[in-house]
């Protein structure tokens, strides 16, 4: 173990990222009421140009008016590159109260980018006198994201997650494929009996993701599954983030809702044999024993690390 400790996540529910473009205020109440963990009203890619200010007024309305329950609320501002982002920061904090929790920052590419919308941030919130600071999400979609995801992980105290944004990732890397996530028909490998043995184009980045946000304390979240009639491609995607390490995923209709919440909601079975395993320690540990075994299998220090994750999210979940 290194002598500086990995800093805990935030602790909160964080199974389901609902999305809705902020140009549609009509399906604000029913987000709201859904059993999405994080709400994401969205400024930028659902938004075309001519409605950016129309929507940034709806969803300040919305953060104001709107009961969001115990919800995480959070806003996607538009990138960095764009005429549209400042806009966003300025009046959302400016104008809407403190019930929103979170901006979400796209396409970060560096540092640099989070430490400009920060100042931003902070200067507002100092001239405004706004008590509840605002935390970050960064969505890494860029080759620049990937190459950089470490160092935009430690960039600022605001930062608690950070997500995939597996479309805009495929454009920058100059892959091939309109796909919005999950298995690509050409990512195969051909084994020796014939068969096509489909991989998983997104391993790598997501292992980075979730490298970068454990060793800096954030939520590491799998971002959207393009095609919303496909609920056993969505599931399938969702199982292997979630055994990779991530907490979360997003949701861009609301029949994704419940896929993801039990993808990323330890079972009954996973919480009682997490405990299990973490009371064989205990005795063992009691009779000075620095093994046990469980089920036919061997059980150690790294099997309590293990199960306590498994606990923790579950005890995080139920609240």
């Amino acid at each position: 173990m290194s002598f500086k400790v990995q800093p805990a996540s935030p602790a909160r529910p964080n199974r389901c990222q609902l999305f809705g473009p902020g140009s549609r205020p009509a399906i604000f109440e029913k987000m709201a009421a859904s059993d999405a963990d994080v709400i994401n009203l969205d400024l930028e890619d659902s938004v075309g140009p001519a409605d950016k200010d129309e929507a940034r007024a709806n969803v300040i309305k919305a953060i104001n008016e709107i009961d969001w329950g115990t919800k995480t609320l959070s806003v996607r501002i538009n990138g960095l590159d764009t005429e549209f982002w400042y806009r966003d920061v300025v009046d959302i904090l400016e104008q809407a109260g403190d019930r929103i929790d979170q901006i979400m920052i796209p396409k970060a590419g560096c540092a640099a980018d989070i430490y400009a919308v920060d100042a931003l941030v902070t200067s507002i919130e100092a001239a405004k006198g706004r008590t509840k600071p605002i935390n970050f999400e960064v969505i890494i979609e860029t080759a620049a994201g990937l190459s950089h995801v470490e160092e935009i992980a430690a960039s600022s105290p605001r930062m608690v997650a950070m997500s995939l944004g597996a479309a805009d990732y495929a454009a920058s890397m100059g892959m091939q494929t309109t796909g919005i996530g999950g298995t690509q028909e050409n990512y195969y490998m051909r084994t020796p009996n014939g068969d096509n043995h489909w991989g998983d184009p997104w391993h790598a980045v997501t292992v980075a993701i979730v490298a970068a946000c454990r060793t800096h304390g954030l939520l590491p979240v799998d971002g959207p599954f393009g095609d919303f009639s496909d609920d056993e491609g969505f599931t399938a995607q969702a199982h292997r983030s979630a055994t990779l390490g991530m907490v979360g995923k997003w949701a861009i209709h609301p029949k994704q809702i419940t896929l993801a919440n039990e993808v990323f909601t330890p079972s009954e079975a996973q919480v009682t044999e997490a405990r299990e395993i973490l009371a064989a320690m205990a005795i063992a540990t009691a009779e000075g024993q620095g093994a046990a075994v469980y089920k036919g299998r061997l059980i150690d220090i790294a099997s309590i690390k293990q199960a306590e994750v498994i606990v923790k999210q579950a005890e995080i979940i139920s609240g």
